[in-house]
């Protein structure tokens, strides 16, 4: 081989290279900003805040409880092992475009006897050493795109970490809240029934002197027992709860949880939205979403490339003598290449550009509909609070009319001008809305929760340390 040969294979392989770059690399990601709306319904211009969201209830109890399920639950523990497995994967796809080095040692040691094995005649020793190394050119970008293919998903991964620790953040902060209404609402049903008992305590004088029939001690009664048996279920529900903090929080059902809050905390200003272009960066599902749309777009180029030609050069040197001070004396280099050029398989690889097409296709119908859920989320959010608050604030007047409508009915009945049904109707109206407002207060705040998870934030970031590394 002439001295030019190596230069005239660099300089092919050069052009070849750049070639590929062209030829093999993936489409960009279509624009979809320009097809989102300029605003959301209750307009916040800057974007959404980087600081964790729950602080804002100013519960230290609540700030002990995330950061420990952000730290030992088991969900958040199986996706940080599905990142891991992925960066390993990254790792191995990203070696071949390095060559291989093996390495191999011998040593033999030889005996001679004579035919009747009784003398010895002499012995050899015999050593060597060796060295392979084998590398393929990537004259197409074929190993490069599967790297490519495997950072992306990666680091979509990490998004998926993330997003499971903003969703993780809104659950335990859910069952706080619920937890607490839970509480209230057991508080509100003993006052009710303390309330129910001096009723009772008055229709039973007014039956002592002939005033009442036993109709109306019957009826209160039942009243009692009605409130009775809505404590266990509400006991009930506060332990379901429990344990699913539990769970949440890497602990087994039963554990003992901190939570000494007498009543929900007040809702806080309206956090800032920004416009519906801030969700791309602001919500890691759909960076996660993006980025595995690029990993199918690389993944499409690695299967084109497949169907080329590949060039693998190999070399090896071995040393061998039989005496170990001329070991470095004696020794053979060997160079090869190999050129594999797909003739006929079937259209395999044909079929598997195809499939790598419709994979990118669905991966870019899947990130369109990520971007659009998380839009119709924030919405679904804002309006919903809006009417939430409305809602209270019309309930609250409900109550205060229904109470003046209960103390007349108690005042007619007392004066012997109506019976015990109304006083009855007005009570169990007047208690019934008492225990929903909870429930409406509750589900106010829950909102609240779904719009601080809708809105994303970068505080994962910051929070989950590892993630960088």
């Amino acid at each position: 081989m002439s001295s030019k040969s190596p230069f005239i294979i660099l300089v092919i392989t050069s052009i070849l290279s750049l070639v590929s770059c062209r030829l093999f690399s993936p489409e960009p990601i279509p624009f979809v900003q320009e097809s989102l709306p300029d605003k959301f319904s209750e307009v916040k211009n800057s974007a959404a805040p980087e600081k964790k969201w729950w602080e804002t209830f100013n519960d230290s109890e609540l700030n002990a409880l995330i950061e420990e399920a952000l730290s030992n639950n088991l969900n958040l523990k199986q996706i940080w092992a599905r990142l891991k497995q992925a960066r390993a994967r990254a790792v191995q796809a990203g070696a071949d475009r390095y060559p291989s080095l093996t390495g191999a040692a011998e040593a033999a040691h030889f005996r001679k006897r004579n035919r009747n094995e009784s003398a010895l005649i002499g012995t050899s020793e015999n050593y060597s050493l060796g060295v392979s190394s084998s590398y393929e050119l990537d004259l197409w970008g074929r190993v490069r795109a599967e790297q490519k293919t495997a950072i992306f998903s990666a680091e979509a991964s990490k998004q998926d970490l993330n997003t499971a620790a903003i969703t993780l953040a809104a659950e335990v902060t859910n069952r706080w809240l619920q937890i607490i209404a839970q509480r209230m609402q057991k508080h509100l049903l003993i006052e009710q029934l303390k309330t129910n008992r001096t009723f009772l305590e008055l229709i039973e004088l007014r039956f002592k002197y002939g005033m009442v029939s036993a109709l109306d001690v019957y009826q209160q009664q039942q009243v009692i027992d009605q409130v009775r048996a809505q404590i266990p279920l509400v006991e009930a529900q506060e332990s379901k709860l429990m344990n699913e903090l539990s769970v949440l929080l890497g602990k087994a059902p039963r554990s003992p949880l901190v939570i000494s809050r007498p009543d929900l905390p007040k809702l806080a200003t309206m956090p800032s939205t920004g416009i519906p272009a801030d969700l791309l960066e602001n919500r890691p599902d759909i960076k996660a979403a993006q980025l595995r749309l690029q990993s199918a777009g690389w993944n499409v180029s690695a299967a084109r490339a497949d169907r080329l030609p590949s060039l693998t050069l190999s070399a090896r040197a071995i040393f061998e003598n039989k005496h170990l001070d001329l070991l470095l004396d004696n020794w053979l280099l060997s160079l090869a290449a190999n050129l594999v050029v797909p003739v006929f398989d079937g259209n395999r690889r044909a079929a598997e550009v195809d499939r790598t097409i419709a994979l990118k296709d669905e991966n870019l119908a899947a990130y369109r509909q990520t971007i659009l859920m998380a839009i119709r989320e924030v919405e679904d959010a804002l309006v919903t609070e809006v009417r939430q608050k409305e809602h209270i604030s019309e309930l609250k007047q409900v109550i205060r009319t229904a109470r003046k409508a209960l103390d007349q009915a108690t005042l007619r009945y007392r004066n012997g001008l109506t019976d015990y049904l109304p006083v009855l109707t007005q009570l169990l109206s007047v208690q019934n809305l008492e225990r929903n407002l909870i429930t409406q207060r509750a589900t106010l705040l829950t909102n609240r929760i779904s719009l601080y998870r809708s809105l994303g934030g970068t505080w994962t970031n910051k929070l989950i340390k590892l993630a960088k590394k």
